[in-house]
């Protein structure tokens, strides 16, 4: 896998004529030098169901004249540009107005409003699946594609006629909702399994990649079907900028090549004429980087076939920095002293479990480790627990007998977790499956309520600070109390209201509400879901407060402020170490979109790095500029004299 791709976008309506009219071969060999683009995902066919080269199983674009897609293709690999080939799966408008029983349909035999202008998606257990698999076929056996890349797909429970039969023959009943997410799994499977038959008879090993927008936690399965792993995750396109690092640091634990997608675009995919800041695509792909990442950035050709100049300029803005830096950036291991075993996981980690399961405890987690500069993985219930000294149990992590049983495994090397809420339970939700120094009673009636620490928590100190999140009434069976509950005087209703909100602390001791135990620490709260909805400080400064005390020897420490971002990433192969800082603060655009404008930069950065080994080198890269530095007690010590966004400091060992 290369590290400056762009994503071509071509999706033509057949009312434009004169495809591809204006394409240059120089001039788009040149835009792609422009961007030092050394990857670029070119098109067959698009979500209208048009290929944009001579086929004999599917129609040629009505407005275009030539073979697009060999003409690309050429004149990538004649300046080194490798060329996956992208092709929508499922989607195919054209194709959906002649074989409408093909679509997938919901419970309500429902498709998608036909005067509405808009896709239709295609079921894969009808014969569609052959006519994609034949699209796929002639592209690789015809074409030296370097790849290639499926668009819309993934695990669907589908109600049509293909599908209700399918179920019936097989003796269920599409009336089991169990039973149509069970077909589902063995459609998605046997798709992806027929593509992959298709491409490697013909290319062994092509890289193969079918995307639906979300790389699933806790899906190894459905991750392993692919070559490699494109995480989607356009800042300002719905994914916000706390999607890519969280997703990232689960990908990465799988040991598969990935890459962070993003886009030039201000809004999402589709947008003509819309740029984000040149500071937003540094940051966006120095934040790839940083996280074991290769870059992808998505663009948009014109019908026209002329490549947008203003567009691979600010492309190459962010990939001049990012060619500098792939020296430090392949081949490496996260280096975490924290794993967030993700409620996402848990719940899809049941094979057929709730698709719908509510993201802001995982979201909202990461936020507060990222923060916190703690050093930090994502993990399923797959990973090794023991490579880890503390894990992080957020809000609804209820266990079964063999998750507790890992759990206990984990306390008796010497492990840690924080748990909170309902983490800990079991899977009925009437007793903790492990011992967290309390005992459950049962979920508190009053909500918000209200936390009273018996410590000081930074910068606050000790006051009633109101929890919105769910909590749990609890009572210690030897663990230690390090703050209270106090219910409020009643809940707000229609009798019972007292100012605008809700009702203040009564004061009175409502059980305990933060406790330690020999394995670590307890929160009777939903505090990570909390966070990812209102970001409470108390909330993060409370989870630090714990995270500190369970932590005393973690790995990395820095003055960096809040926004800024630190990885440490480990080369074995190159016996050092790649500290990454960055720094940038989005702002909200409009109603809901994120941007990164202006890049302030910070002075005197300071790290400390606890290695087992001996510091030999430490660097300013790619400047290659020495830093001087201290090692005591395992301890290297350094200052980055200034960060302007992104910054690496190697540490040779």
């Amino acid at each position: 896998m290369r590290f400056r791709q762009v994503h071509l976008d071509f999706h033509t309506s057949e009312a434009i004529s004169c495809i591809g009219g204006s394409f240059s071969k120089h001039q788009f060999q040149e835009m792609l030098k422009l961007g030092h683009v050394d990857s670029i995902t070119v098109f067959s066919k698009c979500h209208h169901g048009w290929a944009y080269h001579p086929s004999k199983v599917n129609e040629m674009h009505p407005g275009l004249k030539f073979d697009l897609l060999g003409a690309m293709i050429e004149a990538a690999h004649e300046i080194d540009v490798k060329t996956p080939v992208y092709l929508s799966a499922g989607l195919d408008e054209k194709l959906s107005r002649r074989r409408v029983d093909w679509l997938s349909r919901d419970i309500d035999d429902r498709t998608y409003s036909f005067m509405q202008p808009g896709y239709h998606g295609f079921c894969m257990n009808t014969p569609y699946l052959g006519v994609l698999v034949n699209q796929v076929e002639e592209v690789v056996r015809n074409y030296d594609a370097d790849g290639i890349f499926l668009d819309i797909v993934g695990v669907q429970m589908c109600y049509c006629q293909y599908c209700v039969s399918s179920l019936r023959e097989q003796g269920l009943d599409p009336r089991d909702e169990m039973a149509v997410k069970m077909l589902g799994e063995q459609v998605y499977a046997n798709y992806t399994g027929r593509i992959k038959e298709a491409v490697h008879a013909i290319k062994p090993g092509m890289n193969i990649f079918h995307n639906g927008g979300h790389i699933r936690r806790g899906r190894r399965d459905l991750a392993g079907m692919n070559t490699h792993l494109e995480l989607e995750s356009l800042p300002t396109g719905g994914w916000g900028y706390d999607h890519f690092p969280l997703s990232a640091r689960y990908s990465q634990t799988l040991g598969m090549p990935f890459l962070g997608m993003t886009g030039k675009f201000h809004t999402t995919w589709g947008e003509f004429g819309g740029y984000k800041h040149p500071n937003a695509l540094r940051y966006e792909t120095a934040l790839n980087i940083a996280n074991g990442a290769r870059c992808s950035i998505g663009d948009q050709l014109h019908p026209a076939g002329v490549m947008d100049e203003a567009t691979y300029r600010l492309i190459g803005a962010a990939y001049d920095e990012v060619e500098r830096k792939e020296l430090w950036c392949s081949d490496t291991q996260n280096v975490a002293d924290v794993a967030l075993l993700s409620l996402e996981a848990v719940t899809l980690g049941k094979r057929f479990g709730n698709d719908g399961m509510n993201g802001d405890p995982d979201t909202g987690a990461a936020r507060m480790l990222l923060e916190g500069k703690i050093l930090y993985d994502v993990i399923d219930m797959e990973a090794d627990f023991s490579v880890y000294k503390l894990l992080i149990l957020p809000d609804e992590v209820t266990l079964n007998a063999s998750l507790a049983l890992k759990l206990n495994d984990f306390f008796k090397q010497g492990g840690k977790v924080l748990a909170t809420g309902r983490s800990g339970l079991n899977e009925t939700g009437d007793a903790f499956a492990i011992d967290l120094g309390v005992n459950w009673e049962g979920r508190n009636e009053y909500s918000p309520d209200y936390f009273r620490p018996h410590v000081d928590i930074p910068p606050l100190g000790k006051a009633a600070f109101v929890f919105y999140g769910q909590g749990q009434k609890v009572s210690l069976k030897g663990g230690k109390e390090l703050g209270a509950r106090e219910n409020p005087y009643f809940n707000r209703d229609v009798f019972t209201f007292c100012s605008h909100q809700h009702a203040p602390s009564s004061g009175k001791y409502g059980g305990p509400g933060m406790i330690e135990s020999d394995n670590g620490m307890y929160i009777a709260w939903n505090v990570f879901e909390d966070y990812a909805s209102k970001g409470s400080l108390i909330l993060k400064e409370t989870v630090l407060y714990a995270l500190n005390r369970l932590l005393p020897d973690r790995t990395l420490r820095t003055n960096l402020p809040a926004q800024g971002i630190v990885t440490l990433q480990r080369q074995a192969g190159s016996s050092r170490y790649v500290n990454h800082l960055l720094y940038a603060v989005p702002v909200r655009r409009g109603k809901s979109i994120e941007v990164i404008e202006d890049i302030v930069p910070i002075y005197d950065v300071q790290v400390q790095v606890r290695l087992r080994e001996t510091a030999k080198h430490v660097y300013l890269a790619p400047q290659m500029m020495p830093l001087a530095f201290e090692q005591h007690d395992n301890t290297v010590n350094y200052t980055v004299p200034k960060l302007d966004c992104h910054q690496m400091i190697v540490i040779d060992v």
